[in-house]
Formats: C-alpha cells, structure tokens, sequence
C-alpha cells in the first residue's frame, strides 16, 4: 500500500510516504540556500515533502540557522527551493514553527516568549553553544492573538513563496504544545486551566491559517502525550479527543507515535480526514521500516511520515519498491555540516 497513490486535499500523491520534517540547521541569515533547494529536490519523489521548521514570525525562532518564511527575502529564497521540488515533480508544504519558550535572546534578539513564565526544564541551542532554556514571557491575551494570527500571515507567505501548503508544528514542545501542555501552562484566563482552555491556541493558530490559504492546505503536527523538552499534558486522551473536534475539517494531522496504539487508533477514527502517522515517535533511535509502515496503512493510517531514513536515502520511494538496503548517517552530520546534506547518492545498480 506504501507505494499506492493518494488524494491530500487537492494534490494526488504517486505514493503515500511522507518526507517528515527535520531542523538541519543550515539556513543562512534566516533564509533557504542554494543547497536548500538540491536538499529537497533530491527527495521529490517523496508523496509529499514536509520541510524542516520555519518560524512564522521573528519572536518564534527557536534556534540559530534556521529559516523563516516572513519577510519578503525568505520568500524569494524559498521560492528557489519550492520551484526546484516542482521541476522535479513533487510536492511540499511548509512546517510553521513557533518555538514559543524554546529559544534564546542570542537567536535573533528576542525574548522567548510563552503561555507561562515557566522554564523549560532542557537546553536550547544558541550562536555561542547550548545553554539553559531561559525563562519566558508570559503573553498578554491581545499578545496570544497576534501569534496565533502570525501563523496565518506565515500560511499566505508560504503560498507566495511557492510552496502547496502548511503543516503547523504542534509537536515536540514547540508553542502550540506549550499551550497544551499542564506544565508550561499555568494560566487561569480562556488560554488555560480547563482541557477548553489549554486546546484554544491551537485551533485559533489552525483557524487564522484555514482563513488565510484555505482548509485543504493546511495540516497540523502532534505528539501526543510526547515529553521532550518538558512537556506534560494531564488527560491526554481527552485533551486530543477535544482537540480534534475542535479543529476545522483541514487536510491532515500528522501524529507522532508517542502514544500506545489505543490512542492512536482512536485519535484515527476520531478524525475526519487524512491521517498521517510516523512509526519512530519523537527522535527515534532507528530509521523507519518499510513494515512499520505497512501495519500503520493496514491499521486505518492513510500516509506514513519517514524522517531519520530519509537523511541518507533521497531515494527511498525506490529502495522501498525493490527491497533496496537503507544508508544510515552519522548524527555529527545533522545539523550544519556541509557533509552529510547532499552527498547522499541514490542507489546504484
């Protein structure tokens, strides 16, 4: 079934593998590179292209060398990429990435900020090396409007940079999970508390992105029940249960294995349309199977996301169709590095 095609919204996917997104760090002066571009381009034949997350506003970057997609330069210069993905026939969607009390005043010279005056109890990576996550500032509730707006404003630039869509970024401790979350959420105002409350972030963030650019070109991230960067959702059955009534018809959730498989299947059938799972959870230690994904579809999922196998296999779809053995990379070669981005071969016969 992985290599059976499907309809997202209004695009036809040849396959159903996913190229899940992954920070690799190597944006220069906030934009996409030429290497950007052969990046993505090489991994086309992907189904659909997810890309690394771009913070939607200059408050949101959660780390050095990682691109936005709200000035008119970082337009451009994603352009580059998204018309080089095209040319080679594929599709992607960019991932808004709102770092929320994951950053730095290093980063971009802005205070972090978040639901709470409450620090993440984890490091975050700076110009001058890794340090302790500082702690936030608490938004005002006009504040809390305006970033959820920022993520539909980042939704229409990303259409204007070329891209087909957006994946909003409501995993991994990020900000639209900080609202989630018990822990770094402590208000006792219509942002808190309450599963009401600690949901209401998120569909405005999804709801200001629909209004923007339209219901079919947006998805969103989860993890649920993930604890990177200290994270803990009290009621997390409940909560994604709510969650996914709350939100808008969009064209996708994107679902982090992080939970058992009971809450996973049912967070599949309490959702509407397309499901995407990816098997390896939050920063799994292996790459992704070819039968992890097979048990996923048979299990009622409609698309598989691969991140890890996809570093060191441009060509997956195709080692996949002809039992082809994956290259495994180095983690020293994650982020920065001018090794290990494009010097992945496809296989030869």
């Amino acid at each position: 079934m992985l290599l059976t095609s499907y309809r997202l919204g209004n695009l036809t996917l040849p396959n159903r593998l996913v190229m899940a997104p992954m920070t690799r760090a190597r944006a220069v002066d906030g934009k996409p590179t030429a290497a950007t571009a052969t990046y993505y381009a090489q991994r086309a034949t992907a189904g659909l292209i997810v890309t690394e997350g771009v913070h939607p506003n200059a408050v949101g970057q959660a780390g050095p060398f990682m691109p936005g997609v709200h000035t008119g330069d970082q337009v451009e210069a994603w352009r580059v990429v998204t018309d080089a993905v095209h040319a080679n026939g594929g599709r992607i969607f960019a991932q808004l990435m709102h770092g929320g009390r994951i950053g730095h005043p290093e980063v971009a010279g802005h205070h972090p900020v978040g639901p709470s005056a409450i620090a993440a109890a984890s490091e975050v990576f700076t110009p001058t090396g890794i340090k302790p996550a500082p702690v936030p500032r608490e938004l005002t509730i006009p504040e809390i409007r305006d970033q959820a707006q920022a993520f539909g404003d980042a939704a229409r630039c990303a259409l204007d940079a070329g891209f087909d869509g957006v994946e909003l970024h409501g995993a991994n401790g990020y900000l639209i999970q900080q609202f989630l979350s018990s822990n770094a959420n402590r208000r006792a105002d219509g942002y808190g508390g309450s599963i009401t409350g600690r949901i209401r972030f998120a569909v405005e963030a999804v709801e200001a992105a629909v209004d923007a650019i339209g219901a079919d070109r947006v998805g969103i991230r989860l993890s649920p029940g993930g604890e990177v960067q200290d994270i803990v959702e009290e009621d997390m059955p409940a909560l994604y249960d709510a969650l996914l009534k709350a939100l808008p018809d969009i064209a996708y959730i994107h679902v982090l294995a992080t939970a058992d498989d009971e809450v996973l299947m049912g967070l599949r059938k309490a959702w509407p349309t397309a499901f995407i799972l990816n098997p390896g959870g939050q920063i799994g230690p292996h790459e992704g199977t070819r039968e992890q994904g097979e048990r996923w579809l048979a299990n009622g999922a409609d698309l598989i996301s691969y991140g890890r196998a996809y570093l060191g296999n441009p060509d997956l779809v195709e080692r996949f169709r002809l039992g082809l053995p994956l290259v495994s990379t180095d983690r020293e070669t994650w982020f920065q590095t001018e090794a290990g981005y494009i010097d992945h071969p496809s296989y030869q016969h």
